[in-house]
């Protein structure tokens, strides 16, 4: 089969002839993707961000959202059948530890990462497992929900944490109407009655996030700080969701974040520095946020499955996985990239 493969890091992946993978446990799933979403992390792996922390040999396969349709099971898998369509929660787990079993398993010491850790699905076919496996409406094209597998997760994982924060009358701000950043508008709209600011530095985002619920609009201009703290009476917001978290993002979200309010970190990249007596003094928080559960997912997809939140998508078949690394990484892609094999 073809995938999309890292050699060495600080270089682009290549596309080449891979083994398919094979069942080995009575758990696992093999799924034939149907699209593979492409995201920051992607050209953050290959930076090699993340080369001290994944723990993963090169070469290897990239992608870690992904969607598609079941091909093989193994012996004890009962929750879905070859052809069933399924959209995959990013980290195969074990399903008997604390975590797990407090529905925290994004926090599962056992479990993998496909994409991360191990071999992902920019490729025609995946190993997965049973527990990964979320069944979606057979009418449902794995290509326009994919990257919902990541991008909208990891969304909808911040917002579902700062929702109790957002009652009516509070204002949030989302940093950055990107990829994950305009699925995140429509969680908050779905799931929230706050004011919503988005700021961005692209004019066509902005123009997006107003037709998906965003209420005031902030370009990115240098002076888009003070615009939020005139929009919030001098206060700033009760949220801010930083899904940019780098190039200087990350100092504007904690100064737009007001007193007692709290800063969520989605995106990542910079370095957040804060004086710990501007942390006691404003009891202000600074909340990490990693991709989600997979509560988190089956919740998402009853949103998305409802029209209610909806991915922006650019499709490329598997062999022009460069062309859209490059479109990525230049900021020629509104919304997400998506791989179809």
């Amino acid at each position: 089969m073809k995938a999309a493969r890292l050699y060495q890091y600080q270089h682009r992946p290549v596309i080449e002839e891979v083994p398919e993978p094979r069942i080995a446990g009575p758990l696992d799933v093999i799924v034939k993707v149907g699209g593979a979403g492409l995201c920051r992390t992607d050209l953050h792996i290959i930076e090699g961000q993340w080369q001290s922390r994944s723990g993963v040999t090169l070469p290897y396969t990239l992608g870690h959202e992904n969607a598609g349709w079941v091909h093989e099971v193994g012996s004890a898998v009962t929750n879905v059948v070859p052809g069933d369509t399924v959209i995959l929660h990013p980290t195969p787990t074990c399903g008997l530890c604390r975590a797990c079993r407090a529905g925290d398993d994004m926090h599962c010491p056992y479990g993998s990462f496909p994409g991360i850790n191990t071999d992902g699905g920019m490729a025609e076919y995946l190993l997965t497992s049973a527990r990964a496996c979320v069944k979606l409406d057979p009418r449902t094209q794995p290509k326009d929900v994919g990257a919902l597998a990541d991008a909208g997760i990891t969304a909808y994982h911040a917002v579902r944490k700062a929702a109790p924060l957002l009652y009516p009358g509070t204002t949030c701000v989302v940093i950055g109407a990107g990829g994950l950043g305009h699925v995140g508008i429509q969680c908050l709209a779905a799931l929230t009655a706050t004011t919503i600011i988005v700021v961005d530095k692209n004019a066509d985002a902005l123009k997006l996030a107003e037709q998906l619920g965003a209420h005031q609009t902030v370009v990115a201009n240098g002076r888009h700080v003070d615009a939020v703290k005139d929009l919030t009476d001098g206060n700033g917001a009760e949220v801010v969701i930083d899904f940019v978290a780098e190039q200087g993002a990350e100092k504007d979200g904690w100064e737009m974040t007001r007193r007692a309010g709290s800063y969520y970190v989605v995106g990542y990249g910079g370095t957040v520095n804060v004086e710990t007596i501007d942390i006691i003094s404003t009891e202000r928080n600074v909340v990490g946020n990693l991709v989600g559960t997979y509560n988190d997912l089956t919740e998402l997809m009853v949103l998305a499955q409802a029209g209610k939140v909806t991915l922006h998508t650019k499709t490329y078949p598997l062999d022009a996985a460069l062309d859209a690394i490059d479109d990525l990484d230049n900021g020629r892609i509104r919304g997400r990239g998506i791989l179809v094999p």
